[in-house]
């Protein structure tokens, strides 16, 4: 279970401090699937990142599993189970989608498994094994490799910032399937900052954030008709956020 505690994150602006993520609280249990939303600039990038521990909280507290994790470094929290995919992910050149597969692992898979891994996120695996994650792979199949490299870590908490970001509609629909394939087989918690209407239709619960504070939080069936009646009155929260 994660649990954000009374969390804040501040920043200089100038003379001025300027509030981003303001007095959370939020606790996420074991195997549920939540989807984070709001407006741009409403501070659900940032808050992911106090998560991963890319960005440390001004105030407040972080807990996995019982675990105080506010003061651990990226790398600490990664060993105990948090994964993070990025809005554009990395690439490696000279790096092979099986070699960052087993790095993600920990140990050298074989080449079924690295396939089992690739299917599930819906790449013809045996065309991928031997490339590079490099600019020859499309938006998309970059996202959906990391995708898999995160089902690779068997994780405890996986992070998802804005997969939708930048990739096609074609895409945009594999990776939809890809987290429903996900859905399926979950044992981990996952956590979607989105706008889209079809990732957040796959949540059990949804989270909405406004000025960095928590504006709803609640059963999918209960927020998203009043999410997709603030859309009718023209109050959208597609977009990127910064």
């Amino acid at each position: 279970m994660l649990e954000l505690k009374n969390v804040s994150f501040s920043v200089n602006d100038g003379d001025a401090k300027l509030d981003i993520v303001k007095d959370v609280s939020l606790t996420i249990p074991d195997g549920k699937f939540i989807v984070i939303t709001g407006p741009n600039g409403g501070g659900k990038s940032t808050l992911a990142r106090l998560i991963m521990g890319i960005e440390n909280p001004t105030s407040g507290q972080i807990l996995l599993n019982g675990v105080d994790i506010t003061g651990m470094t990226v790398t600490e929290r990664a060993k105990m189970g948090i994964g993070y995919a990025f809005q554009q992910p990395p690439r490696f050149k000279g790096l092979t989608v099986r070699r960052l597969l087993s790095l993600a692992h920990g140990n050298e898979l074989p080449e079924d498994q690295c396939c089992s891994y690739l299917t599930k996120v819906g790449l013809c695996s045996r065309d991928y094994l031997n490339r590079e994650v490099d600019t020859s792979l499309s938006g998309g199949e970059v996202k959906r490799i990391e995708i898999a490299t995160l089902m690779a870590r068997e994780l405890n908490v996986a992070i998802y910032d804005e997969p939708e970001a930048g990739i096609d509609l074609w895409s945009f629909t594999m990776l939809v399937d890809s987290f429903k394939a996900i859905m399926a087989n979950r044992k981990e918690s996952i956590v979607i900052i989105s706008h889209q209407e079809r990732i957040m239709q796959l949540a059990d619960e949804i989270v909405v954030i406004a000025d960095g504070a928590i504006r709803n939080y609640g059963p999918k069936d209960e927020v998203f008709p009043k999410l997709m009646n603030e859309f009718d009155a023209g109050c959208t929260f597609r977009g990127n956020e910064g």
